[in-house]
């Protein structure tokens, strides 16, 4: 998909960020960069893992559909990014009821798994992508533990039931790799695209 052509080529200080994401925590993570989004377009595409998928190349090919789905113009740089929870070659999505998000926690508990965060920046035609992968141990939940959280409904809308930075932070005693990648959107990562892309991360003041 090639992005319709624009009445004028937009100076690459004046370059438009559009951030394909409905997230607020990678909103709140680009803020850390001193970046705010000009525009918001999270794209609708068909997220279901094909058959056989591997977590990894999921995530990735999942990134780069979403890059590929948003409307954009040929200067714009578009930012999207696919976070998955992977237990061993099984991929964790976002549960459709509590009780699946039960299941995952469940079968999370007292085991480490990957969560794998493919990011993808585009410009015109061209497509930079990496992916942040990290290690995470999470605690066997108590009945009243594993109740309490899934009352409160933070597992609604995330990959494996969990987000590091909510509530499920206390079920975490053990990361290793990228914390800022775990909660959506690795920032070294996402930097080193955004440069690659020509948007200018580190603007003077």
């Amino acid at each position: 998909m090639t992005c319709p052509k624009a009445a004028s080529t937009i100076a690459s200080s004046k370059l438009r960020l559009i951030l394909g994401s409905a997230s607020p925590r990678r909103k709140e993570l680009l803020a850390q960069l001193g970046i705010t989004p000009d525009a918001i377009l999270p794209p609708d595409i068909d997220e279901d893992p094909k058959r056989s998928e591997l977590p990894r190349p999921y995530c990735a090919r999942v990134a780069r559909e979403k890059a590929l789905a948003v409307a954009c113009g040929p200067d714009d740089v578009v930012l999207t990014a696919d976070t998955t929870v992977a237990l061993g070659r099984r991929i964790l999505g976002k549960p459709r009821d509590a009780g699946e998000a039960a299941e995952f926690l469940t079968a999370l508990g007292g085991r480490r798994h990957q969560v794998i965060t493919a990011v993808a920046v585009r410009r015109g035609d061209r497509i930079w992508t990496r992916e942040s992968v990290s290690a995470v141990k999470m605690k066997r939940l108590s009945d009243a533990e594993l109740n309490s959280y899934l009352a409160g409904g933070d597992w609604q809308g995330k990959a494996g039931a969990y987000g590091i930075q909510g509530a499920a932070g206390a079920f975490i005693p053990w990361i290793s790799g990228s914390f800022t990648g775990i909660v959506g959107l690795p920032l070294a990562e996402t930097a080193a695209l955004l440069q690659a892309a020509g948007y200018p991360v580190w603007r003077q003041p």
